[in-house]
């Protein structure tokens, strides 16, 4: 492989990390010309098959990308594809059953919180609607049905009043309408 291509390893010794460079260069002086002739003929053997293996590599990605060119799959698809992979690699792991377990019991926790906040809200309503301020409304509410729509007999609920309040408003605006048009 001497063509003129530096190779992938290098012949030179790189002292590592924390080693002495004095060391290495003593360790090759230590090997016979024997060795350090057989340990070339192995470098240079090692590189070959590393270029090789490389031309191999490339080769087998062209023909992949080939077939799948052949086949219609495209790089959306393998994303889709590895996305989906991915997802299912991931539900199956412990760490997401339990934490879809635990978001679950925090649902349900969270659930219950807010019907028994509904419940408070329905008992401070009833409380407000039996309270002596509300009660004191609703008679001047009735008071001024009475005004606004005539003699009738009072009483009703509250809805009933403002039907007819509003079923009164409408009347009178209607009257006025009348009147300017004539």
């Amino acid at each position: 492989m001497d063509s003129g291509e530096p190779g992938l390893l290098k012949t030179d010794q790189v002292p590592e990390e924390g080693e002495d460079a004095a060391a290495t260069i003593s360790a090759a002086e230590t090997l016979s010309d024997e060795e350090q002739e057989e340990l070339r003929k192995e470098l240079a053997k090692v590189e070959e098959e590393i270029q090789t293996l490389s031309q191999v590599l490339a080769a087998k990605e062209k023909h992949l990308a080939e077939i799948k060119r052949k086949l219609g799959i495209n790089s959306l698809q393998e994303l889709r594809q590895n996305i989906a992979r991915g997802w299912q690699d991931v539900t199956a792991t412990s760490a997401y059953k339990k934490t879809s377990e635990t978001l679950s019991q925090a649902g349900q926790k969270a659930s219950a919180a807010f019907s028994s906040v509904g419940s408070v809200i329905t008992k401070k309503l009833e409380d407000v609607k039996n309270s002596p301020t509300f009660k004191s409304f609703e008679e001047k509410v009735e008071n001024l049905k009475s005004k606004v729509g005539g003699n009738k007999a009072a009483g009703g609920d509250f809805g009933e009043v403002l039907n007819s309040t509003a079923s009164a408003s409408a009347t009178e605006s209607l009257t006025e309408q009348t009147q300017e048009t004539q």
